[in-house]
């Protein structure tokens, strides 16, 4: 798959872009476990034409990680063509256009899912900036606003017209925020049509190996993009990979190594910021990593990890659970 003349292999496999979440530290990461490209957080248009700092620190990107997205959402031409230069300026690989954020402060303003329910401002926000900069410019989307506007077949065709060079589409409406199951169909449809000529890349649900093969095998996408299965799981990527090429589960991670890519996490976050957001930062990791699932009776050592606040606290938790006979035992579902 190319993104303009960047060339990802065949069967790449992206990290998608995740608000507190996709920080430098963890980019590298998941880069460093097989993920093809990867994206940062989403930044505001409107906070980066103000200079306001914390945004402009989320366009510190590392030559390690390249390929690498920086994403941006805004809700008007103007700001938007203006931040896309000023994110050229941090010579990222690609700037990607974010018209599929749900959550209410930025799609209930008209901008990431909002844009759904404004397409012809959305299609001229997507060639203005197209225009503005010399560095190939993607979209990341949804199917519609809810089920009574799946507008995704017909807003591909009209985006590619814009000049974008990808599109990446999750298979929810605004409406499902991120509820039930990823519809795939219509992602499926918009690649079979005859007419599209980017690549299409397919976000959502994709939690195994076996899900990424088969939306590749069933629905034709050109990539796939990971988002929330990667939390406490970078190391998916490898998983993933193996089984793309090999078609068999990737063996030999064990608890152990697993606990300690985790502690890797912990540290990675408080050298990025600071010890009590950092901490606060990697929460969301350990909440959801499957590394600790199958243990008995864990539900106040679970609730100890999430309330520790310091690092020192957090490691001598992971011994108490690196002490626990059922840890290490192989029956246990660690994937």
């Amino acid at each position: 798959m190319k993104i303009a003349d960047i060339d990802l292999g065949e069967f790449p496999v992206l990290l998608a872009p995740m608000e507190d979440v996709t920080d430098p530290a963890f980019r590298l990461m998941c880069k460093e476990f097989g993920a093809d490209m990867v994206y940062t957080e989403f930044v505001s248009a409107d906070a980066l034409i103000r200079s306001v700092a914390r945004t402009e620190q989320k366009l510190a990107i590392a030559d390690a990680e390249r390929p690498v997205a920086i994403q941006i959402y805004g809700r008007d031409v103007p700001t938007m063509v203006e931040a896309a230069r000023i994110v050229e300026q941090a010579r990222p690989d690609v700037i990607d256009l974010n018209f599929g954020c749900p959550v209410k402060r930025v799609a209930g303003k008209g901008a990431g899912a909002g844009m759904l329910r404004n397409v012809p401002l959305m299609l001229e926000i997507t060639s203005a900036v197209v225009r503005a900069v010399d560095i190939p410019v993607t979209v990341k989307t949804r199917l519609g606003w809810d089920t009574e506007n799946l507008i995704i077949t017909d807003l591909a065709e009209r985006l590619q017209d814009c000049g974008i060079a990808a599109l990446t589409i999750h298979g929810r409406t605004r409406a499902q925020m991120y509820t039930g199951e990823a519809d795939w169909t219509l992602i499926g449809e918009v690649k079979r049509n005859p007419r599209i000529r980017i690549p299409i890349i397919g976000n959502g649900d994709i939690t195994t190996p076996q899900r990424a093969k088969e939306c590749f095998d069933r629905y034709g996408v050109d990539g796939i993009m990971v988002g929330r299965a990667s939390f406490g799981r970078p190391w998916i990527f490898s998983e993933i990979r193996h089984y793309l090429q090999t078609g068999e589960p990737l063996t030999g991670l064990t608890a152990q190594w697993k606990l300690d890519v985790l502690r890797r996490e912990v540290d990675d976050s408080v050298r990025l910021l600071d010890e009590r957001r950092g901490i606060l930062h990697v929460r969301r990791h350990l909440a959801a990593s499957p590394v600790f699932k199958g243990i008995p009776n864990f539900r106040e050592t679970r609730i100890a990890m999430l309330r520790a606040e310091t690092r020192d606290e957090l490691f001598e938790l992971f011994r108490r659970v690196e002490s626990m006979p059922e840890f290490n035992d192989p029956a246990r579902l660690t994937l």
